[in-house]
């Protein structure tokens, strides 16, 4: 069995849906602190498969080691943890007392149950800022946020517990999900209003929101405004079943981008959007943000080199499923 933490998650329950079609058993641990518990219901619909789930804070050790020994596990996806990375700015402390507790949590009680074999969530956040995209593994690493920071210490983390050996690690740095399951079940549900792009503009279309904020136009890039790596939910869940794969035969710890290799800006996404939806997306232009790069995207080589995984879904894709499940949850 394998334990996905933070499993009701947006990526974490498209991972789960991967996992099950691909046979695996899977235990959801959760607070439900950031999703929703009917998330456990779609998520068993999506896949025809049932799955099951703990109601648990992973920083409580008694618990952790409770699931260890009330259940075989034999891997961890570790998705737990905060995510706004302006929340970060404003409580660092909760930041790194959360994500840091987590995975010491997580990673003693593997180590006390012999389960040494990971998935861990990571981010292109890592990536040190003045890096030119593509950007590759082996590029230097630094963060300008707290968010960030908690990934980039827990990939050190799992680098230093690798280095004693037995452990089987792959740190897979994500650039932008975006998307939803094609069933319209499950999708990015975010409380409150959304930090990123795509839910942002879906509820612009859907009416929920007035207009969009494009922050910045002055960018040297083709149409001025930031350009990034979206990259389809569902292929990033099938990149975890890849790196699960992969981890199984081989000891030792791989940081591996998942992205799609290529970059859209800001403008480009609203128009793939309005075409997907036939709704309009109005906006607005705001002075650039702090710390906002003008281009940022994967060199994707590495995991298909030693995952075999290679993104399928193009962005009239992402923006399609976006919208069909904005349309289902309105």
């Amino acid at each position: 069995m394998i334990i996905v933490a933070g499993g009701a998650g947006f990526i974490g329950s498209h991972t789960c849906v991967s996992l099950l079609e691909n046979g695996y058993q899977v235990l959801i641990a959760d607070n439900f602190y950031n999703s929703s518990r009917i998330v456990i219901s779609r998520i068993s619909e999506a896949a025809g498969k049932s799955i099951s789930f703990s109601d648990i804070d992973l920083t409580d050790k008694a618990g952790v080691k409770e699931l260890f020994t009330r259940y075989d596990i034999d891997g961890v996806i570790m998705l737990a943890g905060y995510k706004a990375v302006g929340e970060s700015v404003q409580k660092p402390l909760m930041y790194y007392r959360n994500n840091l507790d987590i995975a010491i949590t997580l990673m003693e009680e593997m180590e006390r149950a012999d389960v040494r074999r990971m998935i861990f969530s990571s981010s292109a956040t890592v990536y040190d800022r003045h890096n030119t995209s593509p950007l590759k593994e082996d590029m230097p690493v630094s963060c300008t946020n707290p968010y960030g920071w908690t990934k980039l210490m827990i990939e050190q983390m799992l680098a230093d517990a690798a280095k004693n050996g037995g452990w089987s690690i792959v740190s897979l740095r994500y650039f932008n999900p975006i998307g939803a399951h094609p069933s319209g079940l499950i999708g990015e549900e975010p409380n409150g209003i959304p930090n990123n792009l795509m839910p942002y503009i879906a509820k612009v279309a859907a009416g929920r929101l007035s207009k969009l904020s494009v922050f910045g136009d002055d960018y040297p890039t083709p149409d001025g405004t930031g350009i990034r790596d979206y990259i389809h939910v569902c292929d990033l869940a099938e990149g975890h079943v890849k790196a699960l794969e992969y981890a199984t035969e081989h000891e030792g710890i791989e940081f591996i981008n998942l992205g799609t290799g290529k970059g859209a800006s800001v403008l480009e996404m609203v128009r793939a959007f309005e075409l997907a939806s036939g709704r309009p997306v109005p906006s607005k232009i705001k002075p650039r943000r702090a710390g906002d790069l003008a281009v940022c995207y994967a060199d994707n080589s590495k995991a298909a080199e030693l995952l075999g995984w290679t993104p399928k879904r193009d962005i009239r894709e992402m923006c399609s499923d976006l919208w069909n499940f904005q349309k289902k949850h309105v």
